[in-house]
């Protein structure tokens, strides 16, 4: 289990972000700016797929070196 640890917390992190921004929302200011939380997104994305790749990783690559 401790092996999974960075990947299970990359992917809840990345997760957490795309909900925060949902929450978060978007409002269009007196000037007819868009403000918004728009970092978390690529963010949440981007430690998503970096948790998926680090598990496949782990599940498929290490257990082949091992045999």
């Amino acid at each position: 289990m401790t092996k999974y640890i960075l990947t299970l917390l990359s992917i809840f992190i990345g997760i957490g972000c795309i909900v925060s921004s949902n929450i978060v929302g978007s409002t269009v200011a007196p000037d007819g700016t868009l403000v918004e939380a728009f970092y978390l997104i690529p963010i949440g994305y981007l430690l998503i797929a970096l948790g998926l790749i680090s598990s496949a990783f782990i599940g498929f690559i290490k257990p082949r070196n091992q045999k």
